[in-house]
């Protein structure tokens, strides 16, 4: 059977797991946070990273049995003597089952060895195909790659392709780094955030920004105006490796940071997580420097004076006090605030 162009907006399609359609030259690029927060971006990594499709997934009900989806995507390059990064897979669901799986092709090449002044490389749109899908009607989820842009191009179908079925699972909001993110997972199906929603029966949102979970208030803005069931914060290791803030800075950020998200989630379940273990910054404050030697090897090294925690430094060690400390002060008048 023929494939027939299906719209990508006021479609039967819905893009799920992002805040922003940008238009582009190529298409459509989905961004994880609002469109007004496009001027808010300090660098160019954090627009990077918010432009990865960590979480997002277009969703449509269809008889179709070929599928096929025209992309540009945007890879990127860390390291000079690198590899670049594959971005992992795209990821066809049929019914809630794995139904296809395609290797993100090549498009772009950002070459990021200096993340403060990226090179974009051009490249060519290319078609990624998933087929035969099971016969019959079903719901698709169409997973886009977690650790690469994404601009939408054009969806093709075999067959007749409907709304989804309305979205009636709760709705978690996570906002953490890169281990949120997770750009080392080896599919979007395998990144924590989606694997726990999966396993729970909710629909995620997942707001991982790598590197860049700063206490921005643009975040919190951002956050404070999406609806949500559940939020949970994973804030700390960023601000420690970045070595952005001090002990005085951090700690008003912080209830700053809660008071917005309050101010549009008054009553809703809110977890504050505190970094995982780190043991390069447990005691030690940042900043943490990147490097890799001649065998390709990365490297990270801390470079900051524990002495200087008694003058406000942070460490992974006292963003874990400053946190539960934070949690308890507001216990009284917030009771639906947890820490973990």
């Amino acid at each position: 059977m023929r494939l027939t162009e299906v719209p990508l907006l006021d479609g039967p399609v819905r893009i799920q797991g992002a805040l922003d359609l940008e238009p582009t030259p190529a298409g459509l690029r989905p961004r994880r946070l609002p469109g007004w927060t496009r001027s808010r971006m300090p660098t160019p990594f954090c627009a990077m990273v918010v432009a990865h499709t960590s979480g997002v997934r277009l969703v449509f009900a269809t008889e179709a049995t070929a599928v096929e989806l025209d992309v540009l995507v945007t890879k990127t390059l860390w390291d000079a003597d690198g590899a670049v990064e594959d971005g992992g897979s795209f990821e066809l669901l049929a019914g809630g089952a794995p139904a296809g799986s395609a290797p993100v092709p090549d498009g772009n090449l950002l070459d990021a060895t200096d993340p403060e002044r990226p090179k974009l490389v051009p490249g060519e749109p290319a078609t990624v195909r998933f087929g035969p899908l099971p016969a019959g009607r079903k719901q698709v989820e169409l997973w886009l790659p977690h650790g690469a842009q994404v601009e939408l191009i054009a969806l093709r179908a075999d067959g007749p392709v409907h709304p989804a079925a309305p979205e009636s699972r709760p709705r978690w909001l996570h906002h953490g780094s890169s281990i949120s993110h997770c750009i080392e997972a080896e599919t979007p199906l395998g990144t924590w955030p989606v694997v726990a929603a999966r396993l729970a029966g909710v629909d995620v949102l997942n707001l991982g920004l790598a590197g860049n979970a700063m206490v921005d208030p643009f975040t919190a803005r951002a956050i404070r105006d999406t609806p949500a069931d559940l939020i949970s914060l994973k804030l700390g290791i960023n601000v420690v490796y970045g070595d952005t803030m001090r002990l005085r800075a951090f700690e008003p950020a912080v209830h700053g940071f809660l008071d917005t998200v309050r101010d549009g989630h008054p009553g809703t379940p809110l977890l504050l997580i505190s970094p995982i273990i780190c043991p390069m910054v447990e005691e030690r404050p940042g900043p943490t420097l990147y490097s890799v030697d001649e065998d390709g090897a990365r490297h990270f090294r801390t470079t900051g004076d524990p002495a200087a925690v008694a003058d406000g430094a942070l460490t992974l060690s006292v963003i874990r006090d400053v946190l539960r400390g934070i949690v308890a002060d507001r216990a009284a008048d917030d009771p639906n605030l947890h820490y973990l």
